[in-house]
């Protein structure tokens, strides 16, 4: 039976400064996306990118991240707690960010980013989809780090069912390494060559929207689910796949309007 390490939240202490594996996480997703946005840009320069524009658009993204994040946290899961300890809010370096709210952040963010230089939302959102997955697994892997998130009960057969210490003596399983390879691993794979070709505008992003959706549906059949603000619709269904249903639904219609739309500039 494997168990959880344990690790210790806090990576490198310097004095009084610490930083958290959390953080590093956040750190490494954003050089990923750098880098792979600029081999994107390279491979498809059609597109008109730059890496200054690349860092402008990380810039935005970051701000679009951590607020949407931190509010998604808030008002679609505990909304109950944070309105009691209002203070907890800004305490971003204890983790508690939300997919979905970092994700309204950012298109908010590119948006802005957007009419700021000119160019077409889709134009924009097309472009970072396939530079987001990694930035999802690098979270999902601080996740594993700091023991949180942890999965439903395993049967104790599986091979690499784990006890999570800090929860109980069950076997569970790991949902946040399940998380890293679905929407992490998986998810680069496809919509890093998909978008390698002309695609109609819209296409992208589209297939962002139904791969993410889908793959974090499944994933949480597995994830010990929070309570969030719809858990009680019902039909067993957690607040994040209720979230995510309307990301499939959207997401496929924008694939079906793309493919419809053969004057679109290609993206």
């Amino acid at each position: 039976m494997l168990v959880h390490p344990q690790f210790d939240p806090i990576a490198i202490s310097v004095g009084p400064l610490s930083v958290r594996w959390y953080g590093l996480m956040y750190l490494v997703a954003f050089i990923l996306f750098i880098v792979l946005g600029r081999a994107h840009a390279r491979r498809r320069p059609e597109l008109g990118w730059t890496a200054e524009q690349i860092d402008d658009l990380l810039f935005y993204g970051v701000f679009g991240v951590i607020l949407g994040g931190r509010l998604g946290e808030v008002l679609f899961y505990q909304p109950a707690y944070y309105f009691s300890h209002p203070a907890e809010i800004l305490a971003v370096w204890k983790g508690g960010m939300s997919f979905h709210g970092g994700f309204l952040g950012v298109l908010v963010a590119m948006a802005l980013y957007g009419r700021k230089t000119g160019r077409g939302f889709w134009q924009v959102t097309d472009f970072i989809a396939p530079l987001v997955p990694t930035g999802l697994a690098a979270g999902r892997i601080g996740n594993f780090i700091n023991g949180e998130l942890w999965g439903r009960p395993a049967d104790p057969s599986l091979p690499w069912a784990m006890i999570f210490p800090q929860v109980d003596n069950i076997p569970r399983h790991p949902s946040q390494i399940y998380q890293a390879e679905l929407e992490g691993l998986c998810l680069f794979v496809l919509l890093w060559w998909f978008a390698a070709k002309p695609r109609p505008a819209r296409a992208v992003s589209a297939v962002f929207l139904m791969g993410y959706g889908s793959m974090r549906f499944i994933a949480e059949f597995f994830r010990n689910p929070d309570p969030g603000i719809f858990s009680g619709l019902g039909l067993g269904l957690s607040t994040a796949q209720w979230l995510c249903v309307p990301m499939v639904l959207l997401g496929a219609g924008l694939l079906w309007h793309a493919g419809r739309s053969h004057a679109t500039p290609q993206t």
